[in-house]
């Protein structure tokens, strides 16, 4: 039986009925789920206690919902396990500050510990439907707390449009989703705010109905006009944009051992590379020395390429979206379009790969990238791709 079955059987089937908390403990004890119940939280928001009375209190309200059980078995699965795993990060963050329990950053921290445990522990990756499951699940716990407060933010919509725009490579991944987890969240504990965070709740979905994202991604007329409003520039959805961009630059992104060499000589054996791999192997630099005078020699090339107007490859692994914005600003300045590409197999695959290639590099050090992995949102570039080879 797959882990996709395997949490499919844990979702209750009608409302009210009972949830099987004693198999979704045991399910779940390869990650820090088990640390909840020792985690602390401020009696303010949360006079029910620990994080674990708040998760079973969040999973309970969902199951009461109608809206909840008349979602799709896939859909319903993956709100599900959100809302089991939505408090993952507070294990890892929670702290006592001026005598108060806080959790800062607990979403993006959560998302990440979820990340992991669903690629790493229940294996799912290296095919479409277990990256769009897993990212899903990931984005919903990403950004579960933003109803709470979307309404007060600057530039509300474009952070409705940049969260929504997920939904694109995340299929089922949505602002209404979000919302029903937001809710049953809110409702979920002992507080006197409960009223206060529902009502922000429903302007929230108000206001991401009205930038165009409440039920997936904001339509655009044109991917370039897609790359200008979702990077903040003054524009609307409805407006069709000229692309003045004079090529495309393509980044890779994956894992060692992920197949970014063959995709590349598959489909563009014609353009120039800009490889990390290759300049270490050409300037006899070990990837485990001092990488300044790589990272030099990498940037005067792109450089050479963007002065001359010459599309080109990118070949290194760009896991984080801080590693991949740093190359995307700067192709765009130079008036070129990025399309990212990433890529992801099952793990025995990737090893194998991995361990015949030459240079191989450490699995020690490959669960460490992994541990870092972010697979690139449709707001980073003008086109992102997601492909399992």
């Amino acid at each position: 039986m797959t882990w996709l079955h395997r949490f499919a059987r844990l979702v209750p089937d009608s409302a009210g009925s009972r949830i099987a908390w004693e198999e979704i403990g045991p399910l779940l004890a390869a990650s820090c789920f088990q640390d909840l119940q020792s985690t602390p939280q401020n009696p303010v928001f949360h006079g029910e206690g620990d994080v674990l009375t708040h998760t079973r209190m969040v999973c309970g309200e969902l199951n009461r919902k109608a809206d909840f059980h008349a979602l799709d078995k896939r859909v319903k699965t993956e709100l599900f396990l959100a809302a089991v795993l939505h408090d993952l990060g507070k294990a890892k963050t929670t702290r006592l500050d001026g005598g108060a329990w806080v959790s800062p950053h607990h979403a993006a921290v959560g998302s990440q510990l979820v990340r992991i445990f669903l690629w790493r522990d229940c294996g799912l990756s290296g095919t479409m439907e277990a990256l769009s499951f897993r990212e899903t699940v990931c984005a919903l716990v990403r950004h579960h707390m933003v109803p709470f407060h979307l309404v007060d933010q600057e530039e509300a919509a474009l952070r409705a449009r940049t969260a929504a725009a997920a939904g694109v490579l995340a299929k089922d991944f949505s602002w209404a989703l979000t919302g029903m987890l937001a809710e049953a969240d809110a409702r979920g504990r002992d507080a006197g705010d409960i009223e206060e965070y529902l009502s922000q709740i429903q302007l929230s979905m108000l206001l991401a109905g009205e930038a165009g994202c409440l039920r997936g991604p904001c339509r655009f007329q044109n991917s370039y006009t897609a790359r200008a409003c979702l990077s903040g520039r003054n524009v609307g959805p409805d407006q069709c944009l000229y692309d003045d961009t004079w090529g495309e630059v393509i980044m890779m992104s994956g894992l060692p051992g992920t197949g970014k060499d063959t995709w590349i000589r598959r489909h563009h054996p014609d353009l120039p590379v800009v490889s990390m791999d290759d300049i270490r192997r050409e300037m006899g630099v070990r990837p485990t020395e001092e990488q300044g005078a790589v990272v030099q020699a990498a940037r005067d090339r792109v450089r050479e390429h963007l002065r001359g107007k010459q599309p080109f490859i990118w070949n290194a692994t760009s896991l984080t979206r801080e590693n991949r914005a740093k190359l995307v600003s700067l192709c765009e300045r130079y008036g070129a379009r990025v399309r990212i590409v990433y890529l992801e197999t099952d793990p025995e695959t990737r090893q194998q790969r991995n361990a015949g290639r030459p240079g191989a590099v450490p699995e020690s050090a490959v669960a460490r990238m992994l541990d870092k992995t972010v697979p690139p949102m449709p707001d980073e570039a003008q086109t992102v791709e997601w492909v399992c080879v």
